[in-house]
């Protein structure tokens, strides 16, 4: 039962002494990055428990700190210390800045599985499909996240016509002026009727691109100019700064990373299903395809163990029956695998996880349970050869031979 149940993993799950933590800030070159991102946070994160070294890394467009803590680090601990320091150097970072990105290097943190998607039509219809393909295989229960690459984010695009603006008598910094104060939630409070409180909404959010058009810019009387009048507006998409490709085609990959502790090929299984069933009424144009597909990796070892574990059983055996008999044979050929069943029980009862570690060490003590048992076997024929019966033989031979 426990052989399988057990969890299957490509790696074990090592805690790595290192966390990283990036800061993003648009348009930053690398020497104010350094000034405005990293100092700060080099400040507040020296004096974290456990710290061994701290790297920083200021570059175009955002900063970063690598931290290496004790190889003996209570990782969940030092997770938490960090995102409190970061928490309080967030209000001397730049009103600009993203969110702090803070990740624990993990082996099982990488992809399990890659699906590409690809087609000869639409990209924006193909990017749609490959968002709901993504989102579908986020809700898996063994999936910890689906991640886009080769994708492209979808921006509306304002393209001003200069000599409108000259014939409106209308400057640049008034239509940033007019966007910077739109698509914005407005908190408006909640109105006392004397009846009853009813909550506020103001609508201020672009929705749609007609929103956008209908944005007025500048109003005279009873005159609006709106932005639709001074440009174009049109879909488009932002300069690709990732790019896939399957098989030489341009594709959007979507990456799943399992949980840490999940089921490799389960987990692998799910999203070939999972995938399976949101495809089948797409469009036969787009073709879909899967790689770098780890489980097949574990199959390989799953089987390489397979394989030298019957091979051991039946040479060991054939051996054996040759030199001592069939009840000698039968015996080592069942001290074997009851030894790999047992140490299964084991490493399900420490909660460890069958990885390609535990796979290596299994096949190695292949020799050793072949000698063991051949030992106590021939030590016990000998001391039965001498005169003794079989129970007092075989229990001096396990005692003997014990350790």
């Amino acid at each position: 039962t426990a052989y399988q149940t057990l969890p299957i993993e490509a790696d074990p799950d090592i805690p790595i002494p290192f966390v990283y933590i990036g800061v993003v800030l648009p348009g930053i070159a690398p020497d104010d990055a350094e000034r405005l991102l990293v100092k700060p946070m080099e400040l507040e994160l020296r004096d974290l428990t456990g710290l061994k070294e701290m790297r920083g890394i200021a570059a175009q467009n955002y900063g970063a700190i690598i931290l290496e803590f004790d190889v003996n680090f209570d990782k969940d601990q030092a997770l938490i210390d960090v995102r409190e320091k970061m928490d309080r150097v967030k209000s001397e970072l730049p009103d600009d800045a993203e969110e702090p990105d803070i990740r624990e290097f993990n082996a099982n943190l990488f992809p399990v599985i890659m699906v590409s998607l690809s087609s000869n039509g639409s990209e924006r219809a193909l990017f749609e499909h490959a968002q709901n393909l993504k989102d579908e295989l986020t809700a898996l229960p063994d999936v910890l996240e689906a991640n886009l690459l080769g994708d492209r984010e979808e921006v509306l695009e304002v393209i001003i016509r200069p000599s409108t603006l000259e014939h409106y008598n209308i400057s640049v910094e008034q239509i940033f002026s007019s966007l910077s104060r739109n698509n914005k939630l407005v908190p408006a409070g909640n109105l006392d009727s004397g009846i009853g409180r009813f909550a506020i909404t103001v609508p201020g959010l672009i929705e749609q691109a007609e929103d956008l058009k209908e944005l007025p810019i500048r109003q005279q009387g009873d005159a609006v100019v709106r932005l639709s009048d001074i440009a174009e507006i049109r879909r488009s998409f932002k300069d690709a700064n990732t790019y896939a490709r399957f098989n030489g085609s341009q594709t959007i990959s979507i990456e799943v990373v399992k949980r840490i502790g999940a089921n490799v090929v389960l987990t692998t299984q799910e999203v070939r299903e999972k995938t399976t069933e949101v495809t089948e009424t797409w469009p036969d144009q787009i073709k879909i395809d899967f790689s770098f597909d780890i489980s097949n990796f574990i199959f390989e070892m799953i089987s390489t163990l397979q394989i030298s574990i019957t091979n051991a059983i039946l040479l060991v055996m054939i051996l054996v029956i040759a030199a001592l008999g069939f009840r000698s044979a039968l015996m080592v050929g069942l001290a074997i695998p009851t030894s790999f069943l047992l140490g299964f029980l084991i490493i399900d009862l420490l909660g460890m996880t069958v990885n390609q570690m535990i796979m290596f060490g299994l096949v190695l003590s292949v020799g050793i349970l072949v000698d063991g048992a051949i030992v106590v076997v021939e030590y016990a024929d000998r001391k039965m050869a001498e005169g003794l019966d079989r129970r007092s033989a075989y229990a001096m031979a396990a005692d003997r031979m014990l350790w």
